[in-house]
C-alpha cells in the first residue's frame, strides 16, 4: 500500500505541473468552461433536489428541527466511521499524537456513542474531531495544488484533493472489518452529513448560489480561500479583483 500512496503522490505532482500554474487573481482554473458546466449542474441540482429537501429541517426560529437533529446523528455515525481514516492520515503527516486521539475517539464514539450515533468524545472526553484527508496528507508531502475542478454531486476541489478522495477510500480501514454493503451504508451516512451541513449553513448557501452576481467564481473564491486556510496555505494569496 506504501507503494501505492508513493506513485499516488507523484502522479499527482506531475498532473499539477502540467495544468498550469495559478494568475494573476491566485487561481489556477484551466477548466474553466467545463466546470461552469458542472457548477450549473450542481446548483440545479441544489435548487431542485437538495434545498428543498433540507429547508424543513429548521424548526422556523433559528433553532434546529427534528429533521436537522436525525441528520446529525446519521452525519454522526458516518464520520464516526470515517475516523480510522482520519488516524491514518495523521500518521502519514507524521502527527501521531492526533492519530492515538482520533482512535481513541473512534473507540469511545462506537460503544458509549452507540455505534457512533451520539458523540460523547467531545462532549465528556474532550475529544473533538480532527478532520483531514489525503488531500492533506499530499499538501503537508508538498504536492501543489493543481487546477481548480468542480465535481458532479460532490462541488469545489482541486486535482491534488480529488486524488485524495480517492485514495481515501481505498486506504480506508475500514474495509478489513465491514463487507461491501456495510462500508456503503457508511459511506451512505456520510452524504447524509453533507445534506445535514446545507441545513445549517442555508442561509450563506443562498447567498452564495443564488444572490450573488457569479455563483461559480463566488463558490470558487469562497472554497479556495477556504481550504487554503485550512492546510495552511494563506500565502496563495486570491485577488477577486485581478484580471
Amino acid at each position: 500500500m506504501k507503494r501505492k500512496i508513493i506513485f499516488t503522490a507523484i502522479v499527482v505532482a506531475g498532473l499539477s505541473g502540467c495544468s498550469g500554474q495559478p494568475g494573476a487573481d491566485g487561481i489556477n482554473d484551466p477548466y474553466e468552461s467545463a466546470n461552469r458546466q458542472v457548477h450549473a449542474f450542481n446548483r440545479g441540482l441544489d435548487s431542485n433536489v437538495v434545498k428543498p429537501l433540507t429547508s424543513g429541517m429548521s424548526s422556523g426560529d433559528d433553532k434546529p428541527g427534528i429533521g436537522s437533529y436525525a441528520l446529525q446523528g446519521i452525519g454522526n455515525f458516518g464520520s464516526n466511521l470515517a475516523e480510522p481514516g482520519k488516524a491514518v492520515n495523521h500518521l502519514l503527516q507524521g502527527k501521531p499524537e492526533p492519530a492515538v486521539k482520533t482512535t481513541f475517539r473512534f473507540m469511545v464514539n462506537s460503544t458509549l456513542g452507540l455505534a457512533g450515533f451520539l458523540d460523547p468524545a467531545a462532549a465528556d472526553f474532550a475529544l473533538p474531531e480532527q478532520d483531514t484527508d489525503f488531500g492533506q496528507t499530499l499538501a503537508v508531502w508538498g504536492v501543489p495544488e493543481g487546477a481548480y475542478q468542480e465535481l458532479p454531486l460532490l462541488g469545489p476541489s482541486t486535482e491534488r484533493d480529488t486524488v485524495g478522495r480517492v485514495v481515501d477510500l481505498v486506504i480506508d480501514p475500514m474495509h478489513a472489518v465491514l463487507n461491501l454493503d456495510e462500508w456503503l451504508i457508511g459511506l451512505g451516512a456520510r452524504a447524509v452529513s453533507k445534506a445535514g451541513e446545507r441545513a445549517r449553513f442555508g442561509d450563506s448557501v443562498d447567498s452564495i448560489l443564488y444572490e450573488s452576481a457569479d455563483s461559480y467564481a463566488q463558490t470558487r473564491l469562497i472554497w479556495l480561500q477556504h481550504r487554503r486556510h485550512e492546510l495552511g496555505e494563506e500565502g496563495d494569496e486570491i485577488d477577486p479583483y485581478a484580471e
